[in-house]
């Protein structure tokens, strides 16, 4: 039997409604971006990213492309952690994306470092590095039992790898002071908004009801047929088996109805809720 919450959230609702909206790979052009600035960075010996690191006294003198260039700047400067922390950066940013589609990871990125500027103007700096922190702690919220390779060689559950992450926050607090526990603030609330669901079912405050969600793909492919002479059609880019006969199509059994998808498409996509 699977739960589901009855309330489908005003975020998932303009995704439904913007499927096109956002960067797709931004994750990718992120890691990229950060990549590139740390190797500069060390030619020009600290000068690039101390030009560009958020500092809300140099923004209000007129610096303001800090408001932007903040988030390409990497965690570590050191070539081994630098790489490392992009590759995960890039390997969470592009699994959360395929999980929730570019619409909404999009949408959760932006919120994040929108977030992380406000709490930026309030502290006097900023850090985009608790932003991509997130991404791992939103992934851990929905595998939490999904087992990976800590340091690629112990096996660990996603569950306790996002503790591990949050009680490292509070050390470098306690080690560097309360300004590093006030920058991850912001990606804490962003997290909790677009997790919202998740944890309003788990502390028991949405409506649950069963939701036996069988997809009957003789009356879906008979209402096809019926209304466009094809057999299969896409939700997302309209791509029927007219247009590609070699294209996968199937059936997204998360979304309310019989919505088809292409093989493109199909683990890529906002999934649809009757409101």
């Amino acid at each position: 039997m699977i739960y589901r919450n009855d309330h489908y959230g005003p975020i998932d609702k303009f995704c439904a409604k913007h499927p096109r909206f956002g960067i797709p790979n931004l994750a990718m052009y992120v890691a990229i971006g950060q990549v590139a600035v740390g190797i500069l960075d060390l030619i020009m010996r600290g000068r690039l990213t101390a030009a560009m690191t958020f500092y809300s006294p140099y923004i209000l003198r007129g610096e303001v492309w800090r408001l932007i260039t903040f988030i390409l700047v990497p965690s570590a400067s050191n070539p081994f952690w630098l790489l490392l922390g992009c590759y995960v950066t890039f390997w969470t940013g592009q699994m959360l994306e395929r999980e929730w589609g570019t619409a909404k990871f999009s949408l959760f990125y932006l919120c994040g470092v929108l977030w992380s500027i406000v709490g930026g103007m309030v502290l006097g700096s900023a850090s985009i590095y608790y932003i991509h922190l997130s991404f791992f702690l939103v992934i851990a919220t929905m595998y939490s039992e999904m087992q990976v390779l800590f340091m690629f060689v112990v096996p660990m559950k996603m569950k306790w790898l996002a503790l591990l992450d949050v009680a490292l926050i509070l050390l470098d607090g306690l080690q560097y002071g309360l300004i590093v526990v006030l920058w991850a603030v912001p990606s804490f609330i962003n997290y909790f908004i677009f997790t919202w669901p998740f944890w309003s079912m788990k502390l028991g405050f949405a409506r649950r009801k069963a939701d036996p969600q069988v997809i009957n793909f003789k009356r879906a492919q008979k209402k096809a047929q019926e209304t466009g002479g094809y057999m299969h059609k896409c939700a997302v880019c309209g791509l029927t088996d007219q247009d590609d006969p070699n294209m996968e199509f199937r059936y997204c059994s998360k979304c309310d109805g019989y919505y088809c998808y292409c093989a493109n498409h199909i683990n890529n996509h906002v999934h649809i809720r009757n409101s």
